[in-house]
C-alpha cells in the first residue's frame, strides 16, 4: 500500500495527514500556523508535522508531500502569488522550500482546487468525470474537474470563481476587492457585513439580541433565522439567490455531472440551497437545471484528502524505506 502526506496551510491552523490509496486517514495532526511569525517559522512547523506523520508510521511506502495552500498561487512552479491571510507571502517559493528539507516529491495546489480533487477521488464524485466543488465560507472558492482533469489554466490561476462579477452595482467586501462578485455578495464576510449594517441602522432583528455589529456572523443569522426572524431569513434568502445565479453560469461553462459545496456558510443547508435551485430552475437552460447541489460529506479533512490525492495523481513512489 502506498500513502501519502497532505499538509493543509491556512490563516489559523496547520494541518497534516497520513493517506492511503482509498482515502483512509491513518494519523493526523494539527498546529497553530502563527503566521505572524512570518514564513520560516512557519515552513518550519509544516516539516516537523510531515516528520510527526512519518514517525506515526515509519515503514509506511510514502509517495511524496502533497501542500493544500491559499491562492492564488502557481502550482507549475510551486509559488505563491499572493495570499491576504498570511503575511510576507508575496511570490514565496513555498514547494522549493518544503521539497529542498525532505527527501519526497513535493506538490502543490490551491486549496479550493484541491478540495475538489479531494470530493473527486474520495467523496461524492467518485466515478464523475465532471464535477464542480465550491466552497462558501469567509471568501468563496472552488475547483472544477473537467473531463477527468483537475481544470488548473495559465500559471494554474484558473477557477477563481468567488471572483465572477454578478452584479454592477454590487460592493466590496474585505478579501472580496471585486465589486459585485460572488464573494463580495454572497460569502460569510459579505453575510456578516449586510448583517452589522442592518444592526447598525436600528433594523428590528432578533440579531440584536444575540450580537452587536463587530460580532455578529454567519452562526447568530442561522439562529436568528431558525427562531422566525424575518430580516435573518430574507438575508440568508438574498445569498442564496446570488449563489444561484452563479451556480448557472458555472453550469453553462462547464456542464458539469453535479456541483458541490462545502465550507462554513454551506451548513446554513436548504435555507441557503432551496433560492439557489429555484434560480437555476428560472434561469438554466432546460439541459441543466435537474443538475444536482449537493452538500459535501467530507468536512474540514477535504482540503487534506485532496493534497493526498493530487501526490498519488502526480508523484511516482518512492522506495518504503525514505526518510525525511
Amino acid at each position: 500500500m502506498q500513502y501519502a502526506i497532505g499538509i493543509d496551510l491556512g490563516g489559523t491552523h496547520l494541518r497534516a495527514a497520513l493517506v492511503d490509496r482509498d482515502g483512509n486517514v491513518l494519523a493526523h495532526q494539527r498546529v497553530l500556523t502563527l503566521a505572524q511569525e512570518g514564513p520560516d517559522a512557519v515552513i518550519g512547523r509544516m516539516l516537523a508535522l510531515i516528520r510527526a506523520m512519518h514517525s506515526a508510521h515509519p515503514n509506511a511506502s510514502i509517495c511524496g508531500v502533497g501542500i493544500a495552500a491559499p491562492g492564488p498561487l502557481d502550482p507549475v512552479s510551486g509559488v505563491v502569488v499572493t495570499t491576504p491571510n498570511l503575511p510576507g507571502w508575496d511570490n514565496f517559493p513555498l514547494r522549493e522550500r518544503v521539497a529542498s528539507a525532505l527527501d519526497w516529491p513535493v506538490v502543490i495546489g490551491n486549496d479550493a482546487n484541491l478540495a475538489a480533487v479531494g470530493e473527486w477521488r474520495f467523496g461524492g464524485g467518485r466515478g464523475m468525470q465532471n464535477l464542480i466543488y465550491v466552497t462558501i465560507s469567509t471568501g468563496i472558492g472552488g475547483g472544477i474537474i473537467a473531463d477527468g482533469k483537475l481544470l488548473l489554466g495559465h500559471r494554474g490561476l484558473a477557477a477563481e470563481i468567488g471572483h465572477m462579477v454578478l452584479s454592477f452595482e454590487g460592493p466590496t467586501s474585505g478579501s472580496a476587492p471585486t465589486r459585485g462578485s460572488w464573494e463580495a455578495l454572497a460569502s460569510g464576510t459579505a453575510l456578516a457585513r449586510d448583517a452589522a449594517a442592518a444592526l447598525r441602522a436600528g433594523t428590528s432583528t432578533l440579531l440584536s439580541e444575540l450580537a452587536t455589529p463587530d460580532t455578529v456572523s454567519t452562526m447568530y443569522i442561522q439562529a436568528a433565522a431558525e427562531q422566525g426572524d424575518a430580516f435573518a431569513q430574507e438575508l440568508i434568502e438574498q445569498a442564496g439567490r446570488w449563489c444561484g445565479v452563479a451556480f448557472v453560469t458555472l453550469l453553462h461553462l462547464f456542464s458539469p455531472e453535479a456541483i458541490f459545496i462545502g465550507g462554513g456558510v454551506s451548513n446554513l443547508g436548504d435555507r441557503l440551497l432551496a433560492p439557489a435551485r429555484k434560480e437555476i430552475e428560472s434561469r438554466a437552460l432546460p439541459g441543466y437545471r435537474e443538475t444536482p447541489l449537493i452538500l459535501t460529506h467530507l468536512g474540514d479533512s477535504i482540503g487534506l484528502l485532496g493534497a493526498a490525492a493530487y501526490v498519488f495523481d502526480e508523484c511516482s513512489p518512492v522506495a518504503s524505506d525514505t526518510s525525511a
